[in-house]
């Protein structure tokens, strides 16, 4: 798996990026000296190590994703279970639910997930 990992400067320069997408190169730099007080040249630096990474693209001014937000959260959460608990599921889930309850209802759609995605 690709190495994805973002600081968190670049996560909140990502998340103005999918929130507004497609947006204009010129929008993104007002967008990011508002939020984050950043010159124009520190947000095309950051577009530009973005963009080497996979995640977004710059065409003709324009700037949008090629991994959605829900993709490179994915990515980390695979990379979380592998890093931490070897690659296990089972362990992942056994440390989440440690001394606590779930419902019913996330019982089932757990069970339905596991369903769906067994190998057969």
């Amino acid at each position: 798996m690709k190495e994805l990992k973002l600081t968190d400067s670049e996560r909140k320069f990502a998340e103005l990026i999918w929130e507004h997408e497609p947006i204009s190169s010129g929008e993104l730099v007002k967008l990011c000296e508002k939020e984050m007080n950043w010159k124009k040249s520190t947000t095309y630096t950051m577009l530009k190590k973005l963009c080497e990474k996979g995640i977004f693209k710059n065409e003709e001014a324009i700037v949008s994703s090629l991994m959605t937000r829900d993709e490179y959260y994915a990515n980390e959460s695979i990379r979380f279970v592998e890093d931490t608990f070897g690659g296990s599921l089972p362990k992942f889930l056994t440390a989440f639910v440690s001394g606590r309850k779930i419902s019913k209802k996330q019982a089932e759609e757990l069970k339905r997930l596991i369903d769906e995605h067994k190998e057969v």
